[in-house]
């Protein structure tokens, strides 16, 4: 099957599970979403909408936020992990924000990338859910599913973005990613997965993907049973 048709195969079985995918992080405007996807790095999205309302009850513009020190912060946002860098990035982003674009969060990818603590994926995420740009984040799951699927080789991260870009049109990059991301959570997990049982992995992995994943099990449980 040519990788077309597998994604336009794809796109049709991922419509059908999340016809409106929601986005998993809490939020209420660009800027509480650009906090939100700063603190989920390295951290589950249900960990952060835990620590986020405390956050934000203190402090939800940057306004708001730069009359907080980066150690008030800090304690507020410790459980999702990498507080004391969280914390300076979204003090710095704030007084970014405020200095140079009058207190909103800018729409364009470039320069969002600017902002401390966001990189290329928190600025696509951003420009994609808050405004509408045509952008396709590419997070730990998507970038293991497209490999999974022969969707893109799995050799870089950039490369699994350039992939999908080029397999799927830009007016279902914000809904798909958000439907991949689900997608591997609830029926495609990293380790020790049935490609057979799978939706998609059944038909979309290769016979060469699948036998590499069942031989990894197999290694893995045999070195739980040596243990």
């Amino acid at each position: 099957m040519k990788r077309a048709d597998k994604a336009q195969r794809i796109q049709t079985i991922l419509d059908g599970l999340y016809p409106s995918p929601p986005v998993p992080l809490d939020h209420t405007d660009p800027y509480t979403l650009l906090v939100a996807v700063l603190l989920s790095a390295q951290c589950t999205d249900v960990r952060v909408n835990q620590v986020t309302p405390a956050l934000f009850a203190r402090a939800r513009t940057p306004q708001e936020m730069v009359k907080l020190s980066p150690a008030e912060i800090r304690a507020i946002i410790r459980p999702c992990g990498l507080s004391p860098q969280k914390a300076k990035a979204i003090h710095g982003l704030s007084r970014i924000l405020l200095e140079r674009h009058g207190g909103a969060v800018p729409r364009d990818l470039e320069t969002l990338e600017t902002l401390p603590g966001v990189g290329h994926k928190t600025a696509s995420v951003v420009a994609s859910h808050a405004f509408g740009v045509p952008a396709f984040p590419v997070d730990t799951h998507i970038h293991r599913l497209a490999a999974r699927w022969g969707l893109s080789n799995g050799s870089s991260v950039e490369r699994t973005e350039r992939d999908l870009k080029a397999l799927f049109p830009p007016e279902s990059w914000e809904r798909l990613h958000l439907q991949i991301i689900f997608f591997g959570r609830e029926h495609c997990p990293a380790l020790r997965h049935d490609l057979a049982h799978c939706p998609i992995c059944s038909w979309a992995a290769s016979k060469a993907r699948a036998r590499l994943e069942q031989k990894a099990r197999s290694g893995k449980d045999a070195s739980k049973r040596v243990r």
